[in-house]
């Protein structure tokens, strides 16, 4: 069974903004390519993470893109450190927004509960965030 991940991108204003920071740490640690984020502790559920499931990134309080999650790596910091690197596809899927409340560190996600990816038909991912949150609060999207 699929399991994601849900993670605050903090400082990230925008997809095109986490997509720039994502490129620019890769290029910088020379990982042989790789697309990653580093956490503190390795999930649990690595093989349900690791059977489809991707990353859901949280900007400025909305949940608004995701990645596919392809390896988990143990990794030890400067400090000698244990750290989980997540491996992640370079493409970045722009899912329906959901709004979300901050917490810390990530969190598991159920398949069945995350956002759907947006449609290319889906007009409303032409608009303007702040518009969308706006129309979801009053009920209308």
């Amino acid at each position: 069974m699929t399991l994601n991940l849900v993670k605050l991108s903090v400082g990230i204003e925008t997809i095109e903004h986490l997509a720039a920071v994502q490129e620019s740490r890769r290029v910088a640690n020379n990982l042989n390519g790789k697309f990653w984020h580093q956490t503190r502790q390795r999930p649990t559920r690595d093989e349900a993470l690791l059977d489809g499931g991707s990353i859901y990134w949280i900007i400025k309080g909305v949940m608004r893109v995701r990645q596919l999650i392809t390896g988990l790596e143990a990794i030890h910091d400067e400090e000698g450190i244990r750290r989980c690197r997540i491996i992640l596809d370079p493409i970045l899927t722009p899912t329906t927004h959901r709004r979300r409340r901050p917490f810390q560190g990530w969190r598991y996600l159920e398949s069945a509960d995350a956002p759907p990816d947006l449609g290319v038909e889906d007009t409303a991912a032409e608009m303007p965030a702040e518009m969308l949150e706006e129309l979801r609060a009053l009920g209308l999207l």
